[in-house]
């Protein structure tokens, strides 16, 4: 089966703390509601602490149009995902120029060429790599991405696929939208990138390690639920839709997708060890818990990932994932991923620990390869 090699994640350098967030919006949202000092106490119940933005917040207090936040998307997006691809690969022994195919995740930007095509020329990657960019997924679009990765590298044993999930959801922030729907986004979104190294299972790594095995995954796409989260495309930009039951279709929905997913492969619930899910926002998060019967420690990765971040939509599960592989596992132990997105769908991954099953290039302990990191190429470390 493929197997996860590596995580690299980044962030943009403008930290705003939630409080400096509540104040901005309380000047710009007050003149619209009569209750606002009611209406701002999301902002304390969300339990994010902090966020990261590719602007300061000086640049949100001038109106700006759509052009201008897509040109600041594209110029973001290349600096930021070619960091999390360099972190990604560091200590691999890979250069991006080994990658067989790369996968591009985003939904808040723009671009043609796409994202990936930049960075294929500022990594000098090889002129041959299969790029398939994906828009649209939304919040889903983590686990749907590591999806389509594992299902390359499946049915090519021999590649290396490298998936980055890149949002700046700040970027989306329109000052002329006075909806509740604007007030809510405000006190969740953040930016950040993810970029995950996927190998098949013949696929030559120099500096191998023993990252989880991707088992299998499933997409759900229930009916008539288009009006549940997604963009409406103004002239002034993308306006958030959000329903406010989507916690309650969190408890009511989830279980059921999440048994069937995990029947297929004549498992439960009581066979699954570590959950890696979106952390939407902390009522999301708290509906995932009743739905399976969690409690809380379940979710700490995911807690605290939304407490330091917020919600960077495809990229924050991914973000999640690196907190978990920090953590000591079990042999044959289970992970289940999970994310829900526009359509009003959902994306399963299901992972596993052991040891490894395919001996690699160079062996345990050796490495023969280069390392990239952000201050340029140096000879990867052995182990």
């Amino acid at each position: 089966m493929p197997r996860i090699i590596s995580i690299g994640t980044a962030v943009p350098p403008y930290e705003i703390k939630q409080d400096e967030v509540r104040s901005f919006a309380r000047q710009l949202f007050g003149p619209a509601y009569s209750d606002i000092d009611r209406r701002l106490t999301i902002f304390e119940n969300t339990s994010i602490q902090k966020r990261r933005f590719s602007q300061p917040q000086v640049w949100f207090e001038t109106e700006r149009s759509f052009s201008e936040r897509n040109r600041a998307y594209i110029e973001t997006a290349c600096r930021l995902g070619e960091e999390a691809i360099l972190r990604c690969l560091d200590r691999t022994g890979l250069m991006p120029d080994d990658m067989d195919h790369i996968i591009f995740v985003s939904t808040t930007g723009m671009a043609t060429p796409s994202i990936d095509a930049h960075l294929v020329n500022r990594l000098s990657m090889d002129i041959h790599v299969k790029r398939t960019p994906i828009w649209g997924l939304g919040c889903a679009g983590g686990v749907a991405g590591l999806s389509r990765a594992y299902e390359y590298a499946r049915a090519f044993p021999k590649s290396r696929v490298l998936l980055l999930a890149l949002e700046l959801c700040g970027l989306t922030f329109r000052r002329n939208d006075m909806s509740k729907s604007n007030l809510v986004a405000s006190s969740l979104f953040g930016d950040g990138a993810a970029a995950v190294l996927v190998a098949g299972l013949e696929a030559e790594i120099p500096c191998p390690v023993e990252g989880p095995q991707i088992v299998s995954s499933m997409s759900t796409t229930w009916p008539d639920s288009l009006d549940v989260m997604g963009w409406e495309v103004e002239d002034d930009g993308l306006k958030v839709i959000f329903s406010k039951d989507i916690p309650s279709l969190v408890r009511n929905q989830v279980r059921p997708v999440v048994n069937e997913f995990l029947a297929r492969e004549q498992l439960d619930l009581d066979h699954v060890d570590h959950y890696i899910t979106h952390p939407g926002g902390i009522k999301v998060i708290q509906a995932y818990q009743e739905a399976l019967g969690l409690p809380p420690d379940k979710m700490k990765h995911a807690c605290w990932v939304l407490e330091n971040f917020g919600n960077m939509s495809s990229a924050t599960v991914l973000f999640v994932l690196e907190k978990e592989l920090e953590d000591s596992h079990a042999y044959g132990s289970y992970g289940l991923m999970a994310a829900l997105g526009p359509g009003f769908s959902s994306e399963l991954l299901l992972i596993r620990w052991g040891e490894e099953t395919a001996r690699r290039s160079g062996g345990w302990g050796t490495c023969n390869r280069r390392s990239v990191t952000e201050e340029g190429i140096r000879t990867c470390p052995a182990g």
